[in-house]
């Protein structure tokens, strides 16, 4: 145990190696890789990410990990779209959005208690939609869709309007709108 505790480092280096990673990574870093390479546990890195974000650092938790946010880029276009669908629908609706050149950034429902829940998603490619599905099937949680019987709200992201219209016309196409 004390070998351990020598290789490990102080919380202030610990939290600057944790924001230096997640600045290099092009992709979400799980918390449980980050414990494993920090020596400490997965609730170290949890209290570790809250601290960083109580200090301003855009992190957020997708189901893939911890990402940093970078500064919107100024010729990105978002855009709000209401859907319903089915728990066996969620791959098809993330596919034709990704598959547009489309990025989903969240998803939204209205719960009649807390009011508005939104989750960072990131999914931006078919990688990120099998990971999700994955995901879904391995831990047998539920959408927050379906605690609205399946309505929900995606933020969209792309480089250009088309790109957005493209997705949309997909999901219209499928009935996914509402």
């Amino acid at each position: 145990m004390k070998q351990m505790r020598e290789k490990r480092q102080p919380a202030d280096g610990r939290r600057k190696s944790i924001l230096s990673q997640l600045k290099e990574a092009a992709d979400p870093i799980k918390g449980n890789d980050l414990a494993e390479e920090m020596q400490v546990s997965r609730q170290i890195i949890v209290q570790d990410i809250s601290l960083l974000k109580a200090e301003g650092q855009p992190i957020i938790a997708t189901s893939q990990g911890y990402l940093l946010l970078k500064k919107a880029q100024s010729h990105t276009i978002t855009r709000i779209v209401a859907c319903n669908h089915t728990v066996s629908q969620t791959a098809d609706e993330l596919t034709r959005i990704v598959n547009c050149g489309v990025t989903v950034l969240n998803v939204t429902v209205e719960h009649p208690l807390y009011g508005e829940i939104t989750r960072s998603l990131m999914i931006r490619n078919q990688s990120d939609v099998r990971k999700f599905v994955k995901n879904l099937e391995k831990t047998g949680a539920s959408l927050l869709s379906s605690l609205t019987d399946g309505v929900h709200l995606h933020e969209l992201e792309a480089d250009t309007a088309e790109n957005l219209e493209l997705a949309v016309q997909a999901l219209k196409q499928a009935g996914y709108l509402l």
